[in-house]
C-alpha cells in the first residue's frame, strides 16, 4: 500500500499542472480538468512507475504524455547554445531595456507544465555555463541581468520552474538580477557577500 502512494506521488510530479490524481480501488482516476477528460491507471501500471525497470516507467510516462496529462522535458541545451542565448539576451537588453526586453522573453518562458523540481545537477550544470560564457565574454561582460534572464527562459523552456527576481540594495546603491531554481540561483543573489532585498519576482508568463 506504501509503495502505491509513493509511485502516485512521484507520478504526480510529471503531471501538467491542470491534472488531478484520485486514488482508486483498483489504481488511480487521472482528471484533465483543462479539456474535461479522464484517463485511469492501473494499479499494475502504478507499480511499474515504482518499479526499478527504467524502460517500463519510461513506457507508462510516454503513454502519460500522449494522452496529454504530462509534458515531455526537454534535452539540457549544449555549451554553444547557453553561449548564444546569453549573447542575444544581453543584445536584446541594450537595445530595448530591461523591461521590455523582459515582457518579450517572458513569451519565450512560459508557465512550467512540470510538477517535478529541477534536479540540482542540472541546475548546477545550467549555471556554471552561463557564469562561464559571462565572464569570458567582452560583450557580456558578467552583466548580471543577461545572465539570470538567460537562466528563466532556458529553465523554463525546459518545463521546470524558475523565478526570475531583481533586488536592490541601499548602502550603497546598486540593482540585482538573479534567478531561482531548485535552492541555486544564477547567478549568485549576493554578489560579493551584499544582499539585495527582492523588489521584483516573475514566475512565468510575465507576472
Amino acid at each position: 500500500m506504501a509503495e502505491n502512494t509513493d509511485a502516485l506521488v512521484a507520478m504526480t510530479r510529471i503531471l501538467s499542472p491542470h491534472c488531478r490524481v484520485t486514488r482508486m480501488s483498483d489504481g488511480a482516476l487521472i482528471a484533465d480538468w483543462r479539456r474535461t477528460r479522464f484517463l485511469g491507471v492501473a494499479t499494475a501500471d502504478i507499480r511499474k512507475f515504482a518499479g526499478e525497470i527504467s524502460e517500463e516507467r519510461d513506457e507508462i510516462i510516454t503513454g502519460l504524455v500522449r494522452a496529454g496529462c504530462a509534458t515531455a522535458r526537454r534535452s539540457q541545451q549544449s555549451d554553444v547554445a547557453i553561449g548564444l542565448w546569453l549573447r542575444g539576451v544581453h543584445l536584446l537588453i541594450r537595445t530595448m531595456g530591461f523591461g521590455r526586453a523582459l515582457r518579450l522573453l517572458s513569451l519565450a518562458a512560459p508557465d512550467y507544465a512540470r510538477a517535478d523540481p529541477a534536479a540540482t545537477e542540472d541546475v548546477e550544470r545550467l549555471k556554471q555555463a552561463v557564469q562561464s560564457h559571462g565572464r569570458r565574454s567582452w560583450f557580456v561582460n558578467d552583466d548580471c541581468k543577461a545572465e539570470a534572464m538567460t537562466a528563466f527562459v532556458l529553465l523554463r523552456r525546459r518545463g521546470l520552474k524558475a523565478v526570475l527576481h531583481v533586488g536592490v540594495r541601499e548602502h550603497p546603491f546598486a540593482l540585482h538580477a538573479w534567478t531561482s531554481s531548485s535552492g541555486l540561483c544564477i547567478p549568485n543573489a549576493d554578489p560579493r557577500g551584499h544582499a539585495f532585498a527582492p523588489v521584483l519576482s516573475v514566475d512565468g508568463g510575465g507576472q
